[in-house]
């Protein structure tokens, strides 16, 4: 039987391995996403930056790869189902509207915004994640800096 602590301490262990595959999922997600994008735009900068923010989105989920193995917990190994239908309609979509440069941008602001939101919600509980706190605030600050970025690029593309 376990003691009020041990049962809080399980569930503890139990909310960050959550959110921590959850947000490795979110990377994978975000990954496979920018790889769509960089195929889908016809402007050699914007693919150049989509392929770094895929590289920035597969370092994300090495490290949450290995803060998960770190607790002993096995890791997620694919992004979500939600996510590979958005990217078969996007498929879809780009095919009869032509590689529309501002709205591959806007699926990437609505991606991180998403991203963005559940970082923050992944922050705000502080009954877990201890010692993965840094490395979850790092992360979302890129994505957040990606984010800004990219609002720029769609006003330059309109």
């Amino acid at each position: 039987m376990e003691t009020t602590r041990e049962e809080a301490q399980r569930k503890s262990y139990d909310a960050t391995v959550d959110a921590l595959n959850a947000l490795l999922e979110k990377n994978y997600d975000a990954e496979k996403g920018y790889k769509n994008a960089l195929t889908d735009v016809d402007n050699s900068r914007l693919k150049t930056y989509f392929k770094n923010q895929a590289a920035n989105r597969s370092q994300y989920a090495t490290e949450l790869d290995a803060s998960l193995r770190k607790l002993n917990a096995e890791p997620v190994e694919k992004g979500s189902a939600t996510a590979a239908a958005h990217r078969t309609w996007m498929d879809f979509k780009t095919a009869f509207t032509g590689k529309n440069e501002e709205a591959i941008l806007e699926e990437c602001i609505r991606g991180d915004e998403a991203a963005v939101k559940e970082y923050q919600e992944v922050l705000e509980n502080q009954d877990y994640l201890h010692e993965f706190k840094d490395v979850v605030r790092f992360q979302l600050n890129g994505i957040q800096s990606t984010l800004d970025t990219i609002k720029k690029l769609e006003d330059i593309v309109d």
